[in-house]
């Protein structure tokens, strides 16, 4: 690799340093697993109450082991880049500045939020051998304003191109990203801010086209009458479809949880009779799974569904279902042993409903429903539901058997997590966009915004995060194509990617300024939209705790 790049700023040897740092910091890491395993642990099984005293370790360390995934996944991808000859003077920038950053934040401090810093010394442990290895060097000279001044420079001259940075995708896939984008800069950027600004739904012809596209049948079988494509592919779309608007983006989760549901527990019969109506999106799904006082505890719910004759009766409230009104099915999650208090006595359902209207929303018999005002993603809205006496076929008890549905619901998980990554670059990607554009065109003090080092520094941190963030969820949704357990890395990938995006909107919106706060600048419903990633799908502090519990098992 040639080192004397024209900007003078690349360190000769980036990639072999880069890999050399990978060593010490893994180092480090297996030594922060054995330090927290040694203090939550009672004999040899880790105590659930002793994670919890000590969850603000349990989740740095979750944070810890997501920045060295993030590492590794960002040195291969500057490997791969190398054998295609793709790595030019902006990858190498990505790749520096992001193992200067990330490196430089695990010796000082992993950023969990805004006002929670992991630090190793929480774990009693030393950064002294990791300042001292390679990575010291990348610590010292890889994040510096010389670098960042340099790849915002480059942003702007490559400004033409889909995304900031070879991505390391084969050519199908940059085919399928660039049909998207055009698709949504034609279809949806015109029109996502007034859509929001109204709050109004999503327009059905847009649905229409995208299913048209495929968008719903994605990764659902040939045979069951979807395209049969990979997760990498529903990434691609999901990030592209987001970047014009997250309630776009977000229109094929439905489908993707309805169908990885039926895919992975449904009967035959289920299966044939639901899978090509999803993929061709005659029938839009609904999920239906968190309760008012439950939240993420879905073990604690206590919607009921009382058998009767060959059916089901519900009876329950269920909170923040996304575009309930207009769907033909919900994948519902109740509770069919009245005797049980926790997961176990939970089932799946497929329960049909008849779509609403604007002036009556809910005109199924037994539930009812209102709407929840937000702040963002609000081109699907959110609704309270009612059942009362619902009726549900017992056909539709998915996989035939009762007392299975959460274990149904927990094969979703990483399918879910991965697009919801996915959405979180498409909304970060955003904020970069409008940012870089604003950036150029508004002038301050006789020059553009961007010849200021910090907003110049701003976009390339943009720039640089979002790389990451996406070689991370790529790599997860490389190993679900390849049947290999990936919920540790899908989880990891969503909770960089939730932090990212609204890192990425936040320091967006503080470079247009005063103008950010205005209603009329896309920004503001980026920020907006931003802020949901790092609830839904698994709130971060839930992901967290998840990640750490999977490091130490």
């Amino acid at each position: 690799m040639d080192g004397a790049m024209t900007s003078g700023v690349i360190l000769e040897g980036l990639l072999e340093r880069a890999g050399a740092a990978l060593s010490p910091v893994e180092a480090l890491l297996e030594k922060a697993k054995n330090a927290l395993r040694s203090t939550v642990s009672e004999g040899d099984r880790v105590s659930g109450a002793l994670l919890e005293q000590n969850q603000s370790a349990a989740h740095g360390l979750a944070w810890l082991a997501t920045y060295v995934e993030a590492l590794r996944q960002m040195h291969a991808w500057g490997e791969r880049l190398t054998e295609q000859g793709r790595l030019s003077e902006l990858e190498q920038l990505l790749l520096q500045i992001g193992f200067g950053e990330y490196l430089a934040q695990i010796v000082g401090g992993i950023p969990m939020n805004q006002g929670e810093i992991f630090r190793l010394s929480d774990l009693g442990l030393s950064s002294d051998d990791l300042r001292a290895s390679v990575a010291g060097e990348l610590i010292a000279r890889g994040n510096t304003q010389s670098a960042r001044t340099r790849l915002a420079e480059l942003l702007v001259e490559r400004g033409a191109e889909i995304t900031p940075g070879a991505t390391g995708l084969d050519d199908e896939l940059e085919m399928i990203r660039e049909q998207f984008r055009r698709y949504t800069l034609d279809r949806i950027d015109p029109h996502a801010h007034d859509w929001h600004l109204k709050d109004e739904l999503i327009p059905m012809e847009i649905i229409d086209e995208l299913a048209e596209m495929g968008v719903f049948g994605l990764t659902i079988p040939e045979e069951h009458g979807g395209l049969g494509l990979s997760k990498a592919s529903m990434c691609v779309v999901s990030e592209e479809l987001s970047r014009g608007y997250i309630g776009v983006g977000s229109l094929g989760t439905r489908s993707e949880i309805a169908a990885e549901l039926i895919l992975c527990g449904g009967t035959d019969a289920q299966k044939a009779q639901w899978l090509p109506r999803i993929a061709s999106a005659e029938i839009l799904p609904t999920a239906v799974f968190t309760e008012p006082n439950t939240g993420s505890d879905l073990g604690s719910l206590r919607t009921r569904a009382v058998k009767e004759g060959k059916d089901y009766r519900v009876t329950g409230n269920k909170t923040w279902i996304t575009h309930a009104a207009r769907t033909h099915v919900m994948t519902l999650l109740a509770r069919t042993d009245p005797g049980s208090t926790d997961h176990r006595g939970l089932s799946m359902f497929l329960a049909e409903k008849t779509p609403g209207t604007d002036d009556d929303p809910f005109p199924t018999e037994g539930m009812t429903g209102g709407e929840i005002e937000v702040l963002g993603y609000r081109g699907m809205k959110e609704y309270e539901l009612a059942f009362d006496n619902f009726q549900v076929k017992g056909e539709n008890l998915l996989g035939g058997e009762e007392g299975r549905g959460f274990k149904q619901l927990m094969e979703t998980f990483e399918s879910a997590r991965i697009q919801t990554a996915a959405r979180a670059i498409g909304v970060a990607q955003s904020a970069l966009d409008v940012s870089l554009q604003y950036a150029q065109d508004r002038k301050q003090f006789g020059k553009s915004l961007i010849a200021f080092p910090r907003v110049s520094g701003k976009l390339a941190m943009m720039a640089v995060e979002i790389m990451i963030a996406r070689q991370l969820t790529y790599f997860s949704a490389w190993e679900k194509d390849h049947g290999q357990r990936c919920d540790l890395e899908a989880g990891m990938a969503k909770l960089l990617g939730a932090r990212v995006a609204w890192a990425a909107a936040d320091n967006g919106l503080q470079i247009h300024g005063g103008n950010g706060f205005a209603l009329e600048y896309r920004i503001s419903r980026i920020l907006c939209d931003a802020r949901i990633l790092n609830i839904f799908e698994g709130a971060a502090e839930i992901q967290a705790q998840v990640i750490a519990r999977r490091l130490l098992g």
